[in-house]
């Protein structure tokens, strides 16, 4: 598969799980393109770095993302961040750990065990990284949303 469909698929794949999260309806298109960029920053750099740095710094565009659009949207970035960080969740790699520990491969289970250990670290790395930012970092999306609802309320008079 190639980087677009696979963003296409992560994308609907996030607003599924916002949909069974209970987020409102509004904010699937968000939550979709969020998962979907996330997944395709991964894609993009786990082909040159290895699978916990390229799933740190997917979750680092998460995040921002995420924030940035909780400030624009006026709504908790929950909404986005547990929606978004979906796709890059090892489950996979859990599974599989799971696998070679029921077939009694042990060196594997070890190893794909240790290797999902290490991106879910990755991923709360990321997530804490960008949480220090100070709030005041994200207030240009405030702003930029601020001025067209000042623009649409200037037209309508």
């Amino acid at each position: 598969m190639t980087a677009i469909p696979e963003m296409a698929v992560a994308a609907l794949g996030t607003v599924a799980f916002a949909l069974l999260f209970g987020v409102p309806a509004l904010y699937y298109p968000y939550c979709g393109f969020i998962g979907g960029i996330g997944w395709f920053v991964y894609s993009m750099l786990v082909k040159e770095l290895s699978e916990p740095n390229a799933a740190l710094f997917a979750t680092i565009a998460v995040i921002l993302i995420s924030r940035t659009f909780a400030v624009r949207k006026h709504c908790p970035v929950t909404i986005f961040l547990v929606s978004g960080i979906f796709p890059l969740v090892p489950g996979a790699l859990v599974y599989w750990t799971a696998y070679y520990i029921v077939t009694d491969n042990t060196a594997l289970a070890a190893h794909t065990g240790f290797l999902a250990l290490k991106v879910a670290v990755a991923i709360v790395l990321g997530i804490v990284l960008v949480f220090e930012l100070p709030q005041g970092f994200f207030r240009f999306a405030a702003k930029k949303d601020r001025q067209a609802s000042e623009k649409k309320g200037k037209t309508k008079r």
